[in-house]
């Protein structure tokens, strides 16, 4: 699909959005933090029944991408191919996050199978601006839960990044530093016990976001649910 053919696609894909859109789920959208200036109001499982009709279409999700609409951005991460997104293309999207739901479906479904996730997980959690800095966090996050096969070592190389990013009190980062570092805990029994060193070092600093980032990710990290799923998983 050349360029031309996936705009006059992104146009159809548009209308049919516009149809589906409801003004109720915007205001519900909102109640959630989720504001953009551009959205038809559409509900996840609807978004997620239309990319699996429309199938993996890399042309496509690049021409719904710029259009500026939530739903149709959160429909180009579904649609899009990790295969061949490109890091200019990354760094041309995480630019235009302006919500936690675009940040986090992008980075949750598309960006966190790409050749450059764990490198851009590092890269964006330094960066200064509030929904770069979160991808990079729900990027570790992403990882931790998707990528099976990744050693222990990558995530244990995240841990310094979580812990400077626990200073940070801006909502959207320290929910999603908080979320980085219970996914990692999680994910052996190895990081549960790095994870649970870091939330006390992260305690230790003072800071308000720190105390709650830890506090948080200690009271599930230390639960019997948790624990109980981490030996299983060992003698596996």
């Amino acid at each position: 699909m050349n360029r031309t053919k996936a705009r006059l696609e992104a146009s159809k894909v548009l209308k049919r959005l516009h149809s589906l859109g409801q003004r109720s789920i915007v205001a519900g959208m909102e109640r959630f933090g989720v504001t953009s200036k551009k959205a038809f109001g559409i509900s996840a499982p609807m978004l997620r029944a239309f990319a699996k009709e429309i199938g993996t279409n890399q042309e496509l999700s690049l021409a719904l991408w710029d259009s500026g609409y939530l739903e149709a951005r959160a429909l180009a991460s579904l649609i899009g191919d990790p295969a061949k997104v490109t890091e200019a293309q990354m760094e041309r999207w995480v630019k235009d996050f302006d919500s936690w739901a675009v940040c986090d479906a992008c980075c949750g479904i598309l960006f966190d199978k790409t050749v450059f996730a764990f490198r851009k997980a590092l890269e964006w959690s330094k960066r200064d601006e509030e929904f770069v800095r979160r991808a990079g966090f729900v990027l570790m996050a992403a990882l931790a839960v998707h990528d099976k096969i990744a050693k222990n070592e990558v995530f244990v190389r995240m841990l310094p990044s979580i812990v400077r990013g626990a200073s940070d009190d801006r909502n959207f980062v320290k929910k999603a530093v908080n979320w980085a570092l219970r996914q990692i805990g999680k994910r052996n029994k190895k990081l549960n016990v790095l994870a649970m060193k870091t939330a006390t070092q992260i305690h230790k600093t003072g800071s308000p976001p720190a105390r709650w980032i830890a506090t948080d990710a200690l009271r599930e990290l230390r639960s019997k649910n948790v624990q109980r799923r981490l030996e299983a998983r060992k003698r596996m």
